[in-house]
């Protein structure tokens, strides 16, 4: 964070100093008791506090608030700000903070492939500039805070990714980073929940039209139908479209399964570039063109970008191939699951053809409420459409895949599972060094996390 003193907060957001000193420092900012982890932090929070002790070894603090205290209800070495609304004055802070820095602010959601967009646009970058990101998956309202004050004086550059929980979640990291540069990465089914329904849940991706600066950009996916969907037209800058079909401005030309990833060719501006993704699927050959379409607005040549991108490194559990039971292959996917990437892992499991044998372990997909039934019923029809030689699935709404996929006509050996508990004797008797076996799941799914550990060779 920059750091600021009381008094230039003060100025800001129209503060009257009741205890403290206006030469007070501030290096940390939060609006929860939870948040503070140093001191000189400065909280803005309308409740009372009444446990100071519990913060004393963050002391000396200042208090943002709009509770009138007596004065030996906080300790001498608080400063007390008081206004009139805590959380205007937040929110005054805030955008005062964000203006202070005139860089290129990335914005990346969709269904898939956020977080690895986001880590190559990160790895591209930070061959020659200072760039602040979002750590891992961690993309909640509670982080954005800490996210947009790791903005500092040497900050080049910042790339964040701002999931979907529910509509607003994109308005609200909106008002925090304001980009200069939107990605909608694609949109399945998922968080229904709370969008309630398909259409909910496009509009909510679709609210990164609004929060891109005017003349700014947005990058979509020109293959993806739910992304179509969403109204562009009251979008006033400029718009890149990437993708396989002939409008596109980064046009997919040709890619294909080589060592250790993809290799393919873009179309830009009537230049062919050959360009390697680390990883498999054709997936990562879109979340690289949103990469590459990203970094080359911030000027980074697209020559230049591909050279960078051959030393990115994925995380762990995406689709992840290692060495399994009784010399089989294991393509660890515990990472997340939704429709869009059981398709996308499906179609590895059949394109990389490391092994004759293909067997899919599935595990539940998440945050559908009552769409459980119809989501996990459309991944029964892309688990029949890729085909798979065993089907595994593990849990009660993972057994409506099962259904599905031997209704529509999947004529392979079947079995459902509860728990996984069982799972791992079936497979050391099927599993052979003949055999690749895809596990599907999420970070979150304990059971699933633990049979992919144990079905990797010690």
């Amino acid at each position: 964070m920059k750091v600021h003193n009381v008094s230039d907060i003060r100025e800001i957001i129209s503060g009257e100093l009741v205890q403290g000193s206006d030469d007070t420092e501030v290096y940390y900012g939060a609006y929860r008791l939870k948040q503070i982890k140093n001191k000189n932090t400065i909280l803005f929070i309308s409740k009372r506090i009444v446990d100071w002790k519990s913060l004393k070894k963050f002391f000396p603090m200042v208090l943002v608030t709009e509770r009138k205290y007596n004065k030996e209800e906080i300790p001498d070495n608080i400063t007390v700000i008081y206004v009139l609304n805590s959380e205007e004055a937040y929110w005054k802070f805030i955008h005062h903070y964000r203006n202070l820095f005139d860089i290129p602010v990335v914005a990346i959601t969709g269904t898939a492939g956020k977080t690895t967009t986001k880590e190559m646009i990160k790895h591209i970058l930070s061959f020659d500039r200072e760039v602040t990101a979002t750590n891992r998956t961690s993309n909640s309202r509670t982080a954005f805070l800490q996210y947009l004050l790791n903005i500092g004086e040497c900050t080049e550059a910042a790339v964040f990714e701002t999931a979907v929980g529910a509509p607003g979640d994109v308005l609200n990291a909106g008002e925090y980073f304001k980009p200069t540069i939107g990605i909608i990465t694609n949109v399945g089914a998922h968080h229904l929940n709370y969008c309630k329904t398909l259409e909910g849940y496009i509009d909510a991706k679709g609210e990164m039209v609004e929060i891109i600066d005017p003349s700014g950009v947005l990058i979509i996916n020109g293959d993806d139908l739910n992304t179509r969907k969403i109204d562009v037209k009251k979008f006033l800058g400029k718009i890149i479209r990437v993708g396989r079909n002939s409008y596109c401005h980064f046009k997919i030309t040709n890619s294909e399964y080589s060592k250790d990833g993809m290799q393919f060719s873009v179309q830009h501006k009537n230049r062919n570039y050959q360009v390697f993704v680390p990883g498999f699927g054709e997936h990562q050959v879109y979340n690289a063109l949103f990469a590459l379409a990203a970094v080359n607005e911030m000027g980074v040549s697209i020559p230049e970008a591909a050279k960078r991108l051959k030393s990115f490194k994925k995380y762990n559990k995406q689709l992840q191939i290692v060495d399994g039971i009784n010399g089989s292959i294991i393509l660890d996917d515990t990472w997340s699951i939704t429709t869009t990437s059981l398709d996308a892992a499906l179609k590895v499991l059949n394109e990389v053809k490391l092994r004759k044998k293909r067997i899919a372990v599935i595990g539940t997909i998440t945050d559908l409420g009552s769409w459980g039934y119809v989501i996990h019923e459309e991944a029964g029809n892309i688990v029949y459409q890729n085909g798979v030689d065993v089907l595994i699935t593990i849990g009660y709404h993972a057994s409506i895949i099962a259904d599905h996929a031997v209704k529509l006509g999947l004529n392979t050996p079947v079995y459902k599972f509860n728990n996984s508990t069982l799972v791992y004797g079936l497979l050391n008797e099927i599993a052979d060094a003949d055999t690749i076996i895809l596990i599907k799941g999420d970070m979150y799914t304990k059971p699933i996390i633990e049979l992919a550990a144990k079905l990797r060779k010690k």
